[in-house]
């Protein structure tokens, strides 16, 4: 059957810099599972993502040699890695090129194939050896959807400079992961971090120099973000000077982990990809710490919900357990605490959590919780709107500590009334909001320029510790921002109460206008009201 001509995703404008969507992710899933049959969901994962990458790194490699052809061989050899490697573009040889693969797509042999490209690959990139998928010609995988894939793959533009731009690829992948987790029925599993919360989370920590950790790393889009920042708002060739003149993303070094194989290895792919070093390892955060001695200047993270099979029997005794053994059928005082542990004796740490974190009062949590308040080491609290993140539904919160703040008050913010609804399920935070946000974090630990704080009734406040006491260590911004102010329309309110009376009584005539008619309706089809 001729199907129809669609136009290629990968031309579709995205709906903005903070993207809940890119706009085509869901059309390109539909698309893309339509072709897995009955493989399983965790198989197909590796299959379609690793050539998405593969795709990828073509796409660049391809944009940059058409540049260097152009510029006629006295000026630069397009057969020079290191004219690509300059500009921390990937040098694919010819048997690892998309066009090579895609002339082959109906072949037998197109697995080996596939793999050989990715061993070509990371042969002559060192920093993607073995982070590479190469089992394309296992006999379990259908060839024939393997070449369906790779020729759906080929209509769509991921890695040319305008898809770069956009962060196509890690945007892709992302909800290709949620997707992929729901399919698997683990719902709780892989959270997708939307670009607007990460945007947040650096816009208000800053990290421009020194260490900066994430213990549950996902793609590396936290790191990702604190570059973006820092070659942003540097001083100096159209910065906007909000940092320091000699603030380089070279100023900082990362450290990050993740668990989980698959991600792991697109967080290596992430950072190589942007020329951004890091130290990322692939291990459990709680039993298989790989930072063990790290201390921070600035920890980011978004850990998964309340997870209950984390190993909590085995970690009783754990010198990371400051404030408290942590439950162990839930991690999140565990990843707290954790994080604490990891930071500088000045470090700042912000992270997502679920919002019972605030308020449980479950399995010594609420001792805990106690401990951080009065240790001084809770800096701020943001509750987000709901219908942030791809694959869970579990309202949300951001968690901010300090070693290094007075610690005598906490910084509330009541954030679940912004946001802008950028399809039916999914809320994003535009920059605007996310501006604001910050700005009242900066103005209140008094940064230089910032301006001066001032509580906002209905959206942010200053409470000091007795306040927090007297609400049983309840951390719920809610509790504490108060009502929003009503504008006052200038109608004195006798004037107004009469005005609403007689309104109130116009609206009880034509109410009891309509209930007459309805009745008289209902006896004329023979129905005795």
């Amino acid at each position: 059957m001729k199907q129809k001509k669609k136009k290629s995703p990968g031309k579709k404008a995205a709906t903005g810099g903070n993207g809940a969507t890119v706009g085509y992710e869901a059309e390109l899933w539909s698309m893309a599972n339509a072709l897995r049959g009955s493989m399983d969901a965790a198989e197909y994962k590796h299959v379609v993502l690793g050539l998405i990458f593969l795709k990828y790194i073509s796409d660049a490699f391809e944009e940059k040699r058409s540049r260097l052809e152009a510029l006629g061989t006295d000026e630069a050899d397009p057969e020079d890695p290191d004219e690509y490697r300059a500009e921390n573009i990937f040098w694919v040889p010819h048997q690892s090129r998309w066009e090579h693969i895609k002339a082959q797509a109906k072949q037998p042999a197109v697995g080996k194939l596939v793999d050989d490209a990715m061993a070509g690959i990371e042969r002559e990139n060192r920093a993607l050896k073995g982070v590479l998928p190469k089992d394309y010609a296992r006999p379990a995988l259908d060839k024939s959807r393997l070449g369906q894939i790779i020729d759906l793959i080929s209509n769509i533009r991921v890695g040319d400079e305008d898809s770069r731009s956009k962060d196509v690829l890690g945007r892709v992948y992302e909800y290709f992961l949620s997707q992929f987790a729901n399919a698997e029925g683990k719902k709780g599993g892989e959270f997708y971090t939307p670009r607007c919360v990460v945007k947040l989370l650096v816009e208000m920590l800053e990290p421009y120099r020194g260490r900066v950790y994430d213990p549950c790393c996902g793609s590396s889009g936290m790191f990702v973000q604190s570059v973006e920042f820092i070659l942003s708002h540097a001083g100096g060739n159209g910065g906007d000077a909000r940092l320091p003149r000699e603030a380089r993303h070279d100023n900082i070094s990362i450290y990050g982990q993740e668990s989980n194989y698959t991600t792991w290895r697109l967080a290596k792919m992430n950072l190589a990809i942007r020329g951004i070093e890091g130290q990322i390892a692939h291990g459990d955060s709680f039993h298989n710490d790989r930072h063990p001695d790290l201390k921070a200047d600035f920890i980011l993270a978004n850990p998964p919900f309340n997870v209950k099979d984390w190993g909590g029997e085995r970690l009783r005794d754990d010198k990371r357990w400051e404030y408290g053994i942590p439950p162990k059928r839930n991690a999140n005082f565990a990843w707290v605490q954790h994080i604490v542990h990891h930071l500088a004796p000045k470090g700042t740490a912000g992270f997502v959590l679920a919002n019972g974190s605030m308020s449980s009062n479950q399995s010594g949590e609420s001792e805990i919780r106690r401990n951080l308040i009065e240790a001084g080491v809770v800096d701020c609290m943001i509750a987000l709107p709901g219908q942030l993140f791809y694959s869970t539904q579990i309202p949300a919160c951001l968690w901010f500590l300090s070693r290094g703040g007075g610690g005598s008050k906490i910084l509330f913010i009541d954030a679940r009334r912004l946001g802008r609804m950028v399809d039916r399920t999914h809320r994003e935070l535009t920059d605007e909001e996310i501006g604001r946000v910050a700005d009242t974090y900066h103005a209140w630990r008094e940064k230089k320029g910032a301006g001066t704080y001032v509580d906002v009734p209905g959206f942010c406040k200053s409470a000091a510790l007795d306040e927090v006491r007297a609400h049983g260590y309840v951390l719920t911004p809610g509790r504490y921002v108060g009502a929003e102010a009503e504008e006052d329309d200038g109608e004195p309110f006798e004037d107004k109460m009469k005005r609403l009376t007689l309104k109130l009584r116009e609206q009880q005539k034509e109410g009891a206008r309509l209930d007459a008619a309805i009745v008289a309706n209902l006896k004329k089809l023979g129905y005795d009201f």
